[in-house]
């Protein structure tokens, strides 16, 4: 299906000016620089495909303007120009006298994810990638889901963090009910979660539940 065949509440720019930049996930960020994808392949395909190629949008960042339109049909110089200068805003925009907040225990990470999960009736998951010090390298919106089913895939997860570079990480999603509770799949997520971060060499921080009014630690032992 064709960006232009989705209904428009679900295409990228009307999500992003309805929800915000946040509620987009990297290839549909990098879409809306993009544009226009190639004959058989919308703009989101073509994004994908792109971070694909260079092994993660980190790399992407990287790579110079002239080696971006190589080999990559659709994406000319035009388009390989206006991906270089968002990346190279972006590093500009951060003040070099700006501290990172950090993660140091729960209640720091449901504070940084909290205002991803606020005012949802939907039930939606963050993952928040730090450095060894704790240092916020990114916070992301991983999954949007149902408003009875927890979706935290594990593989999904450790992928992000590792792509951007991150040594620890934590999670946390919302319960359309506004019940704070965790639930025994919440349980179960949380211990996959822990276990995943182990085989790979992370460091897991914690899984919170965040409601509008409140949070609470997922156990999972």
């Amino acid at each position: 299906m064709r960006i232009k065949d989705l209904p428009e509440r679900d295409r990228p720019r009307e999500r992003l000016l309805d929800r915000g930049p946040e509620a987009l996930s990297d290839r549909e960020l990098l879409a809306l620089l993009l544009g226009s994808g190639t004959s058989g392949c919308d703009a989101v395909e073509l994004a994908g495909q792109l971070i694909a190629r260079h092994g993660g949008l980190y790399e992407l960042s990287r790579t110079a303007p002239h080696e971006l339109s190589s080999g990559t049909p659709g994406l000319g110089p035009a388009k390989a120009a206006r991906i270089a200068a968002a990346f190279q805003l972006g590093r500009r925009a951060v003040s070099p006298k700006a501290e990172r907040p950090r993660v140091r225990g729960s209640a720091d990470l449901a504070a940084i994810a909290a205002p991803l999960l606020h005012g949802l009736r939907h039930e939606r998951v963050v993952v928040v990638t730090c450095d060894s010090a704790g240092a916020v390298l990114r916070t992301a919106v991983l999954t949007e889901g149902a408003t009875d089913r927890s979706l935290i895939p594990v593989r999904d997860v450790l992928a992000l963090v590792l792509a951007v570079g991150g040594t620890a990480f934590g999670v946390a999603h919302n319960h359309p009910t506004g019940a704070v509770a965790p639930s025994e799949p919440d349980r179960r997520a949380t211990a996959r979660l822990a276990m995943g971060a182990e085989a790979v060499g992370l460091r897991f921080l914690d899984h919170v539940v965040v409601t509008d009014g409140e949070w609470k630690r997922v156990p999972y032992s």
